[in-house]
Parts: C-alpha cells; structure tokens; sequence
C-alpha cells in the first residue's frame, strides 16, 4: 500500500482509507511525553517504597514497610483515644443519667466516631426496625409516641436486654388464638369494632362483644392497651402487619393470635435478647439512641 502512497512526503504510514484518511506517524506533544515517563517513573518508586510487587507467598514489603493494618490500627487507637473520656464515664452511670448528660448524650446520638449508639442500632437494630427507627413491614415503630412495653428510658432498656416474645428472658406468652373458641361472625364483629376504634368509632354492639369475650382484660376497658402485658393500644391508627386491608388483618390476628408456637399461622412478633450478645454499656448506649429518636416517653 506504501508503494502507491497518494500523499508521499506526508509522513503517513501508507495507510489509506476511503480515498484520503490516512494514519499520520506524527510524534506525540512533548508535555504529554513527559508525563508519560514520569508516570512510570513513579510506578517503579511506588512499588519500591509499598508493598505492590506479588512474590511467591507474600508480597514485597516495600521500603516504608507501609501496612493497611497498621493504618487502621493508629486510627481505631485515635478513635478509642477521643471516646475514652466518654466511655469511662458511661461505666458508671445508669442509662438515665446518660440521657440527662446533655454530653454523653450527644456523643452517643452524634458525637465523635459517627455516634457510638448510631453505629450500634446500625448493627444490631436498623435490618427489622429501619435506620432511623421508622419501622419496616411486621416490625414497629420507634419513633412514634406508642410502645408496647412502655417508652421509658428504662423499660426501653429492659427491652433490649431481655427481649420480648415467648424466647425472652422472661418469656410472654402473646396473643392467644381464638379460631376455636369464637365464631366465625363474632371474629368478624370484634375486627370491625378493632378497626373502628383505630377511626375514633366506638358502637355499642362491637363494645359489649369486647367485654363479653375478654378482650377488655389484656387490652383495658378503653381498649389502649396494658403496658405490664404487652397488649396493643387499639385506638391508634398504627398497624403493626397488613397495612393496607386492617379488617381482613385484624380478623387474622384474632383467629390465630401472636406468638403461638403451637399454631404455625400465628404472627411472629420476636424481639431477640440482647443481654447475651452486647455489653452492659452497650445496652445503655442503644437504649438512649432509641430513646431520643423521639418517641420516648
């Protein structure tokens, strides 16, 4: 193709395209030269001052004797440094006291190393409960002003430690399935007046199957619940399962209840023990990190 160059003295390499488009064999730009020298210059330094070059069973270690563990090592040294002041004083006071330290507080919500109780609700609590307490589908809300169990700071702690559900410390037995012991028209009658009171309705007739069935001795005459029980306050308009059709929900929970281990229908509402599986002052941090999402009471 050389041998029939259209262009000869162009300094092409012979190349033709489409008649005229040709590959010139123009040098490079001189700046652009130089940073490519100094480019692999500085690859040839880089591998000799880290530990880039792959040996048989390890690896060079490089001039700086440079390690990514001992880097992280002096910034977890930094960090424990910073919190230290902290973390001592949390040793020694309840979790209620922290919550009124207006610094402990804000080291454990926001302060230094991202919030100490942050990283541990990201940890422990965010996969059923949200990253910031907002709830996730079949698991509650903490953010709200509504606690099963009660929203003091020390029933929240309690919680956490414990657990809730018939694997807790001190096991609770949930709510009782009543397929066998009501029929099909009371279960729906009792749905219907459930509802209702979640829509601030209250009709005689739902009421006095209310009182007639027992319901009233875990849920009060009000129906907002008994916090030494764990029974729910059925007044709100928070629905813990099947959001979108709250009859249909209600009149499921009824039948086959919560936490009934004999009937595989029934609503799993667990909440784990923690007390086997973080520190006492850990327990404290997340307790006033819940607390302060706002709905403690």
């Amino acid at each position: 193709m050389a041998d029939n160059n259209p262009f000869p003295g162009e300094n092409n390499t012979g190349h033709i395209w489409d008649d005229d488009l040709r590959e010139l064999k123009n040098p490079p730009p001189r700046w652009w030269m130089i940073l490519y020298y100094a480019s692999i210059a500085w690859c040839v330094v880089y591998a000799l001052l880290y530990p880039m070059i792959p040996l048989i069973t390890d690896s060079n270690k490089g001039l700086l004797n440079w390690t990514m563990m001992e880097e992280y090592k002096e910034g977890l040294a930094e960090l424990d440094q910073i919190r230290s002041k902290y973390e001592s004083r949390i040793k020694t006071m309840s979790a209620k006291e922290i919550l009124a330290d207006p610094e402990l507080s804000n080291y454990i919500s926001h302060g230094d190393g991202a919030g100490a109780g942050k990283v541990l609700f990201g940890d422990n609590c965010s996969a059923c409960h949200g990253s910031a307490g907002q709830g996730t589908p079949g698991f509650p809300v903490l953010a709200d002003d509504e606690w099963i169990w009660g929203g003091s700071i020390e029933k929240i702690e309690e919680t956490i430690k414990n657990g809730r559900g018939p694997k807790a410390i001190i096991p609770s037995p949930g709510m009782p399935a009543h397929a066998a012991t009501l029929s099909l028209q009371e279960i729906n009658g009792l749905a219907k007046y459930v509802v209702g009171l979640s829509e601030g309705k209250d009709d005689e007739s739902g009421k006095k199957l209310f009182m007639e069935k027992g319901c009233v001795g875990c849920h009060g005459v009000d129906g907002k619940g008994l916090a030494a029980l764990g029974s729910v306050n059925l007044t709100d308009a928070i629905w813990r399962f099947d959001e979108e059709d709250r009859l249909s929900s209600a009149a499921y929970t009824i039948r086959h209840g919560v936490n009934q281990m004999n009937n595989p229908k029934s609503r799993e509402a667990e909440m784990p023990t923690f007390g086997t599986r973080l520190s006492a002052d850990e327990i404290k941090k997340l307790a006033v990190y819940v607390y302060k999402f706002g709905g403690g009471k």
